[in-house]
């Protein structure tokens, strides 16, 4: 259905100030309707490829629960950054804006797969997994300052960044231990930034530690931890085990790639023979 009243002919399921007020399902449809064929490409071999890599780590379940919180509360994090911006501005543009996509699921893949493989380096450009979100939300800015298409991808970029590092930081159920998240310092939020940032990044961000965690690293006496928090160096272990399977995940998938490769080399010689 298109809003007939405004020029560019929004999605129904699009998050604008007057829609998603008396249909609160748009913010959670509003993240599986794409506005253009690229962005309906791109979702979709995001889904196939880092999906086919994620989903066997995480469980079908954890994974599609995280797609499901990830985009709802993206959707959440936009409507109320618009409301704040038009009160601020006095401009109905933050209001009519049309946001929508599924590219702030696809950039909390990416934080997955740094969780996951972060030192796993990508082919030919020889950049480690690690920094493909931070790479991402820094070329979205900078292409937003070129390209007014552009403007409605950064916040959903930037905002399923952040929401789907909560996510798997604080809120994750882990299926072999009882506790949930990724309290690893590799997974820290200052690790999305470079090195010489990290000591400005790290007080602030203890801030919000305190304030999502609720929990406090203080052991008692006997080495245990007090209300249910894992052994000192526990995080670190469990972390490095995740990063296991994750490699271990990506080079059962290659392999079985160059398998497949192979076998159909050997089949069009064979029928080349033939």
């Amino acid at each position: 259905m298109e809003d007939l009243d405004h020029p560019m002919g929004f999605m129904a399921s699009s998050i604008t100030h007057p829609k998603t007020i008396p249909f609160a399902w748009n913010l959670i449809t509003a993240g599986y309707v794409e506005q253009s064929i690229y962005g309906v490409v791109v979702s979709t071999l995001s889904l196939l490829f880092i999906g086919k890599l994620l989903e066997p780590i995480w469980g079908s379940r954890e994974f599609f629960k995280f797609i499901f919180v990830v985009n709802l509360l993206t959707s959440v994090c936009l409507f109320i950054t618009a409301i704040a911006f038009y009160y601020i501005t006095r401009l109905e543009t933050y209001l009519y804006m049309p946001l929508s996509g599924f590219h702030g699921v696809v950039s909390g893949f990416l934080v997955g797969v740094k969780q996951i493989i972060p030192d796993q380096e990508l082919p030919f450009i020889k950049i480690k997994t690690k920094w493909l979100p931070s790479i991402t939300v820094l070329l979205s800015i900078a292409i937003s300052f070129w390209t007014l298409e552009a403007t409605a991808y950064l916040p959903t970029i930037i905002s399923g960044t952040y929401i789907s590092w909560i996510y798997l930081r604080y809120w994750q159920r882990k299926p072999e231990t009882k506790h949930r998240g990724d309290l690893s310092e590799d997974f820290a939020f200052s690790t999305f930034f470079p090195e010489f940032l990290r000591p400005v990044i790290d007080p602030i961000a203890s801030i919000f530690h305190r304030m999502l965690c609720g929990r406090y690293d203080a052991s008692n006496d006997d080495g245990y931890s007090l209300e249910n928090e894992p052994l000192p160096g526990s995080d670190s272990i469990e972390a490095s085990r995740r990063r296991e399977r994750g490699a271990r995940a990506l080079e059962e998938r290659l392999a079985a790639e160059r398998l497949a490769a192979a076998r159909r080399e050997l089949q069009r010689e064979a029928e080349e023979n033939v």
